[in-house]
């Protein structure tokens, strides 16, 4: 009897512990978008996020186009930068006493427009908590691809497209190296 007792303990625990393994969190929503290496595949990933919507095929394509749009910022993106500073101090007279002004503004905007053929959306995971569902994808766009949809960008001259191309594969070689050496490997 002490046995069977001890057997259904462990059963119980060994259900727990697999329920846990199940609804832990996938690596990529924590890490987010970016590029990865992954079993000799090298590709650019996005990832999206939404919550609050009830209707699930909306969630979903919603969740999805966010994760396309958060790739793209990683094939193009533009970004304009202002930054204002005026300092001034001012005496008058007695050259011991002065008045000092500063102000410094930053304005920043990022914008990204682009047509990515060859994006498909991989993995999708939902998290329910106390304020409902969070429905989550991931998107993924091949390093091949990549190249290929460099070369079919009208914006570059085709020196440009070409030295793209040619080291796109070393580039993100070495970015993994970079990666590698901080223990950031995704």
């Amino acid at each position: 009897m002490r046995f069977q007792g001890a057997m259904n303990v462990i059963g119980m625990m060994m259900v727990t512990l697999l329920l846990a393994a199940c609804s832990s969190t996938p690596k990529w929503v924590e890490k987010g978008g970016g590029y990865m290496n992954e079993k000799n595949s090298k590709a650019f990933y996005g990832v999206g996020g939404v919550s609050g919507v009830k209707n699930e095929p909306l969630a979903r394509e919603a969740a999805d186009n966010r994760a396309r749009a958060d790739l793209a910022k990683f094939v193009d993106t533009y970004t304009a930068y202002l930054m204002r500073d005026y300092a001034a101090s001012t005496t008058a007279g007695d050259f011991t006493k002065s008045n000092e002004e500063q102000n410094v503004e930053r304005a920043l905007k990022t914008f990204v427009s682009t047509n990515l053929a060859g994006v498909a959306v991989v993995d999708r995971w939902e998290k329910e908590d106390k304020n409902g569902k969070t429905i989550y994808a991931l998107a993924k766009m091949d390093l091949v691809t990549f190249k290929e949809q460099v070369g079919q960008l009208k914006e570059l001259n085709a020196a440009a497209r070409d030295f793209v191309r040619k080291n796109a594969e070393q580039a993100f070689d070495r970015l993994q190296q970079e990666e590698d050496k901080r223990g950031n490997s995704r």
